[in-house]
């Protein structure tokens, strides 16, 4: 027997541009994908992890093309969330910009060039069931 859907956090590729966002989308995470989209951040994906962690209620990944990419990505997400008031982000790997890791509070934002990404491949830890939450066969 299959796992049941509704307990699996399963990735799904964020909105494309101009396309309106699911429902119970938070101001928070908008205004990450809106940004996030702006900058032409490839491969965007979000996680809903409301009711299945206490860590956060989203988790975005997305890359950019270069360091330097990933960095003004990172730059202006930053700004961004401090000019809505959000301004206590943290942030971590901003100096290299081969993974920033941008804590947002609700939301965390990881900004990846793609070699890396592809390496850690972080999605499919939140794409597996874990084994507390396996269904019997």
């Amino acid at each position: 027997m299959s796992p049941d859907p509704a307990q699996t956090a399963q990735p799904a590729p964020a909105p494309a541009a101009g396309a309106a966002l699911p429902q119970g989308v938070s101001a928070l995470e908008e205004l990450i994908l809106t940004r996030l989209d702006d900058d032409q951040a490839q491969d965007v994906v979000f996680i809903d992890l409301k009711g299945k962690t206490a860590m956060a209620d989203g988790l975005v990944v997305a890359s950019g093309r270069s360091h330097r990419h990933v960095g003004a990505i990172a730059d202006h997400l930053l700004r961004s969330l401090k000019d809505h008031g959000y301004g206590r982000a943290r942030v971590e790997g901003l100096p290299h910009c081969d993974w920033v890791l941008i804590d947002a509070g609700d939301v965390i934002v990881h900004i990846f060039r793609p070699e890396v990404r592809a390496f850690y491949n972080i999605e499919k830890i939140w794409s597996v069931d874990s084994p507390g939450h396996r269904t019997p066969t």
